[in-house]
């Protein structure tokens, strides 16, 4: 499989990808794999990816904090390698400088499903005592989404219809200030609106986001965002990042992201629209339904975000095109990341 890219004049920013995942789960994974995963290092280089945020994901299940302990110390590992291609950034000058850098990829990490650090059944203290492991061996991370798919102690993933729970307050009040968004890309509807509430009625400074979501109005899957949701998101100056997965684009329609995309900015969308392909391994999914999982276009980094702000330039702007492909992520982080 070729990555080499057409010509690329922007940097990209993307919000989501489980390499992570990859190379701590699957056997004999590594790092330039492009056959198996996505977001492989040559893929990300040729497609002039400058910062990828890595997830450290988890499904909700006994022994979840050691399975996101194992991601960690690899986002670690990778950080500190200085062969390897990889660094990361974790101040508003190191972003500038990844994003001008002819060389390398910068990464931040971001934790997909609070699971991650706290089981079902431990205190909440010794799970924030975790998170903040996480925090110390990463150097920061970008956001936090409470739940994957299924409901835990914090509140309903979107298979879910459950809010949020004690536990998912608590949370957010342990991150209130401390330059941490949370992610609605995870949660029930319910959850979602149960976060901003309780962001509004205590006042937090979360900063709120859909690291990698569509819209359901294009396409009705519940990993998508109802227009509200997204026009909320919209409206407290957060990011949604845009999904390559074909299940939740439109498994007919080879065209569907960019319709989500021109939907997104006919929403007013302008300043919060960015990529979060979510590339991921899935040769061992047992659904074969979800087969192929990404659209030719879109299967791999090294083509996939050239192509789309190929087949973007004829309608939009050259700004809005640097909007989308680092120019928001860029200006959301910077603003949350800035000294106070």
């Amino acid at each position: 499989m070729s990555t080499q890219a057409t010509s690329q004049p922007y940097p990209i920013i993307d919000l989501h990808c489980d390499l992570l995942v990859y190379l701590t789960d699957v056997p004999n994974a590594t790092l330039d794999n492009i056959a198996e995963i996505g977001c492989a290092l040559p893929a990300l280089t040729a497609g002039n990816v400058k910062l990828q945020v890595m997830a450290i994901y988890c499904a909700t299940a006994p022994g979840s904090t050691n399975y996101a302990a194992l991601q960690r110390d690899m986002f670690a590992q990778l950080a500190n390698d200085n062969n390897c291609g990889l660094h990361a950034v974790t101040t508003p000058a190191q972003l500038q400088q990844a994003l001008h850098n002819p060389n390398g990829i910068g990464m931040v990490a971001a934790v997909e499903n609070a699971s991650g650090f706290c089981e079902e059944d431990e205190p909440l203290e010794d799970g924030f005592k975790k998170l903040e492991k996480i925090i110390d061996a990463c150097g920061r991370i970008l956001y936090i989404s409470m739940t994957h798919n299924d409901a835990n102690r914090f509140g309903g993933g979107n298979f879910s219809d459950k809010g949020i729970t004690r536990d998912g307050q608590m949370l957010l009040d342990y991150i209130h200030g401390r330059q941490i968004a949370i992610d609605l890309s995870h949660t029930s509807d319910a959850l979602a609106y149960d976060i901003l509430t309780h962001i509004d009625n205590e006042r937090l400074d979360v900063p709120v986001i859909a690291s990698h979501s569509n819209f359901r109005a294009m396409w009705d899957q519940r990993r998508n965002l109802p227009n509200e949701l997204a026009q909320e998101v919209i409206r407290r100056n957060g990011l949604i990042g845009m999904n390559f997965l074909r299940s939740f684009l439109n498994t007919q329609d080879p065209e569907a992201l960019i319709h989500h995309m021109l939907h997104g900015l006919n929403m007013g969308a302008q300043n919060a629209l960015c990529f979060g392909a979510d590339y991921f391994y899935f040769a061992d999914h047992p659904d074969p339904a979800r087969f192929p999982f990404y659209y030719s276009e879109h299967e791999h980094a090294g083509t996939s975000y050239n192509f789309i702000l190929e087949k973007l330039k004829h309608t939009l702007p050259q700004q809005q095109l640097e909007k989308i492909a680092y120019g928001n992520a860029q200006q959301f982080i910077e603003r949350i990341w800035q000294i106070r």
